[in-house]
């Protein structure tokens, strides 16, 4: 076991894991932070997408001795009250089904939108592509990333 002060949702937190741990175990078992979901994980459906600096990186396979003194941000920080643009366009699209993969899906178009205020449909693509929605609300998700592109 290690001791690892980490910072998330831009709160400084203290847990003792194994440092192979992956981060996704971290957020949701030790610290109670259960936004972020559990899909395949293998790092390849995106449900457990949260942002390392900025980065949007896949927490199943993220072990927690890489995080070092990183800034993580979790879907439960992207906005204190649930108005980040994406979030208002998910609603507003009505984009989620199940809604099990939303979290991941907000956090990777977050990420995108940071670096790429404008995304092209290309763009969009590009970067959502290994975000899986069972449901198949693509069109929406895309339409609702373009709609909080334009109020960012």
């Amino acid at each position: 076991m290690s001791t690892y002060l980490l910072n998330i949702n831009g709160v400084d937190r203290k847990v003792d894991v194994d440092p192979s741990t992956p981060l996704l175990w971290v957020l949701r078992d030790y610290l109670r932070l259960v936004g972020t979901k559990y899909g395949c994980g293998i790092a390849q459906c995106g449900a457990c997408t949260v942002h390392v600096e900025d980065i949007a990186i896949r927490s199943c396979q993220y072990p927690i001795a890489n995080v070092g003194n990183q800034k993580i941000t979790t879907i439960e920080g992207l906005s204190e009250k649930g108005d980040h643009p994406l979030q208002l366009a998910w609603i507003a699209e009505d984009v989620p089904q199940c809604g099990y993969c939303q979290s991941g899906q907000i956090m990777q178009a977050a990420a995108l939108l940071k670096s790429n205020s404008d995304p092209t449909d290309e763009d969009i693509e590009s970067v959502m592509n290994g975000n899986i929605c069972r449901c198949g609300t693509y069109t929406r998700i895309k339409k609702a990333i373009k709609i909080a592109a334009n109020k960012n």
